[in-house]
């Protein structure tokens, strides 16, 4: 098997407020090998794109980031990137490290036109390419996602809202990054744009061997475009494994409840996972999902359960599936550990009564 481009290894990225500090990335571990897409999934503020900033070392002072994320060039050691100097990381970013951000038109300078936006890219990163090799490589890129050359002094303005997202990956890919990562490519995008923007990220694998973590809140671009899936709750990866088979057979309860909130055509009344995110200040102890899901055990509210790889090579980080895994892990839950979670709530309710 073929070592990763990148590994990440209990990664954590914490922001200080007032409160104290916000868990936003709180232990966080998976691989992304060359070639595959690794989509990363879950609801609005458990962390994703925090996670994403914090892998390419673009998080703000004010953040704390800990763990390790091994970045492998092709034929090369790999080399830690936390407390890397920043020089070197922005070294890094560009040739070895790219990133589409989620909304383009606040990226893309609308006093520049679009051949400036490449032209200064190039030069940050080879100061000494020739000017008509800078906008040969530009030209490339544009055709790539479908730009045509006429437009190559166009101003942002002048583009539509899937051509500026299409020229945002044109900017990431014009340095030919090993690795990139993918900030929500397709919010507020029509269908039929946003089937392009799929097509567009599914050849980078056939014609650049490029690794993506594609950050989004749509499973159905997960299951279209994606080799693998990451599913991410309260700053924790719940469940991670391969995107057909978690899809087919999720195990874990936020999984299940997510993808039962999906709509399709045969949908016939809006399903929605009770409660709200937790708080990162004060996260719940044990599973940070156990306040909202509808199998938690007693145990679940005092004991964060530990990952499980599966027969099927899905990680699950699950008490239910630990148990059935290794029925010994039980005794860690500790007396009435396994007893139901509501009911014992709707007891102590009564018992106040």
């Amino acid at each position: 098997m073929t070592e990763p481009v990148l590994s990440v290894r209990d990664l954590r990225v914490w922001y200080g407020t007032d409160r104290g500090p916000v868990r936003a990335v709180d232990g966080v571990t998976f691989d992304v090998r060359p070639g595959e897409t690794l989509g990363l999934v879950g609801e609005s503020g458990c962390g994703k794109s925090t996670l994403g900033r914090g892998v390419l070392g673009l998080t703000p002072p004010a953040a704390a980031v800990d763990g390790e994320v091994v970045l492998r060039s092709p034929g090369g050691a790999g080399r830690n990137l936390v407390g890397l100097p920043a020089k070197e990381i922005q070294r890094l970013r560009g040739p070895e490290l790219g990133l589409i951000f989620q909304e383009p038109m606040t990226r893309l300078n609308p006093l520049m036109r679009i051949s400036q936006h490449f032209e200064e890219a190039l030069r940050a990163h080879h100061k000494g390419l020739p000017k008509q090799e800078i906008k040969a490589r530009a030209l490339a890129a544009l055709r790539g996602m479908g730009i045509p050359e006429s437009r190559y002094g166009s101003y942002p303005h002048e583009f539509s809202g899937g051509m500026r997202q299409r020229i945002m990956i044109a900017l990431a890919l014009v340095l030919r990054p090993a690795f990139i990562v993918a900030d929500e490519p397709t919010t507020a995008l029509d269908v039929l744009v946003e089937a392009q923007i799929i097509k567009i990220l599914a050849d980078l694998r056939k014609n650049f061997d490029t690794s993506l973590v594609l950050i989004t809140h749509n499973l159905g671009i997960v299951a279209e475009a994606c080799d693998r899936v990451a599913v991410m709750y309260a700053g924790h990866i719940v469940e991670q494994g391969d995107a057909r088979e978690v899809f087919a057979n999720p195990q874990h309860p936020y999984t299940r409840e997510l993808l039962r909130s999906t709509i399709s055509l045969s949908t016939t009344g809006l399903h929605f996972i009770p409660g709200s995110p937790p708080d990162l200040v004060e996260p719940p102890q044990g599973c940070r999902f156990h306040p909202r899901c509808p199998v938690a055990m007693r145990g679940c509210a005092t004991v964060e359960p530990p990952e499980v790889v599966l027969p099927t090579g899905v990680v699950s980080a699950c008490w239910q599936q630990a148990i059935e895994a290794d029925p010994a892990l039980a005794d860690e839950l500790g007396p009435g550990g396994r007893e139901p979670l509501a009911a014992v709530k709707e007891i102590s309710v009564a018992d106040e009564a």
